[in-house]
């Protein structure tokens, strides 16, 4: 039921993006081009993650500095389900964990996005909790534990089995998006789950964390919240993603100027005190502009950065999990990130 819920309210989304433009209408944008260059509408995908995005969301900053365009955001649970909206068309610009982007770079889905800004390294907002009793990943076997299929906390809770010792049908694992596990912990119907926050702070209140996503990450297994566009929009629309990406450095860099006013934009998107805000904030990494294009992460059009390397070894583990067909080439991974575009935002800068 829950594919099918997405499969409708992604073709939902990609009636209203059509009709808003009337019979001049472009499949590509969402809407005609205004006077300016611009989209007639920018349509969003964002997701409840305490990042820069909400913080550019509740300050309205792209409809400042985009007068003429209609800013629409729509709300996705997991990246998985980004990647659907992406493929049927009904959102230019999303976010989408490193493993769905993976995915979304090969085969069989091969999609026509790239990643211009990387939303997060992943931290200890990603966790796995298990209920007081299992003491350790192995004490899994036999147990119901969750995680969105497709999505960063899908593809850790495999590495972390592995590291352990444990096949996938040594423990039952189902397909859950954020809500639903919270609502299956507190019935008692799952024994563990990976997720991201806020619903890990639920999660953790009552479980024992098992190892989160930083930790993974000083094994070798790097996870991100990645924004990814879609090229044609890129391609046609260059000034409106240079706005997009100037305002989410905007907002990473009032992370560290003002924090409290940061953590108070993105407590009002999650509905949390500001001190939760602030705990769950500084669970991530943040990397502004000139961070993004360093040799660590995005890098530049003449030396695409290691960010490449890892979304290959996500497919190559996904790839002995039978997730993805093949492993794509390092070359088709580095023409996935929008060095360019990135790059031409911030010239002079």
């Amino acid at each position: 039921m829950k594919r099918l819920g997405v499969l409708l309210a992604t073709a939902a989304l990609a009636l209203a993006a059509c009709g808003s433009g009337g019979s001049g209408s472009d499949s590509g944008s969402g809407g005609t081009a205004a006077a300016n260059g611009a989209p007639e509408t920018l349509r969003i995908g964002y997701q409840l993650i305490p990042n820069g995005d909400l913080i550019v969301k509740d300050q309205k900053w792209l409809e400042q500095s985009l007068p003429g365009t209609t800013i629409v955001w729509s709300k996705f649970d997991s990246g998985g389900d980004v990647n659907t909206a992406m493929i049927s068309g009904a959102i230019d610009i999303g976010l989408a964990g490193s493993s769905p982007v993976t995915k979304g770079l090969s085969a069989p889905l091969n999609i026509a996005y790239q990643v211009p800004w990387i939303f997060d390294v992943i931290g200890d907002n990603e966790a796995l909790v298990a209920r007081n009793g299992i003491t350790d990943v192995k004490g899994l076997a036999g147990k119901r534990v969750a995680a969105p299929f497709s999505s960063t906390t899908h593809y850790s809770l495999l590495a972390v089995l592995a590291e352990a010792g444990l096949s996938e049908s040594q423990v039952k694992i189902l397909d859950m998006e954020p809500p639903d596990i919270q609502a299956a912990w507190q019935r008692g119907d799952i024994d563990g789950a990976y997720v991201w926050t806020p619903v890990l702070a639920e999660l953790q209140k009552t479980g024992k964390t098992l190892v989160t996503s930083r930790e993974l990450a000083q094994r070798g297994k790097l996870t991100a919240d990645l924004a990814v566009v879609r090229t044609e929009f890129a391609e046609k629309y260059p000034k409106a993603l240079d706005q997009w990406l100037r305002q989410q450095d905007r907002a990473v860099k009032l992370t560290r100027t003002d924090k409290a006013a940061a953590a108070a934009a993105i407590g009002r998107q999650l509905n949390l005190s500001p001190e939760e805000a602030t705990r769950q904030l500084d669970q991530l990494v943040l990397l502004d502009a000139s961070e993004q294009r360093s040799a660590d992460y995005l890098g530049t059009p003449d030396a695409p950065g290691k960010l490449a390397e890892h979304l290959r070894s996500a497919a190559e583990f996904l790839k002995t999990q039978q997730k993805v067909d093949a492993v794509p080439a390092l070359d088709v991974f580095q023409k996935g990130l929008a060095t360019k575009e990135l790059a031409d935002a911030f010239a002079g800068s």
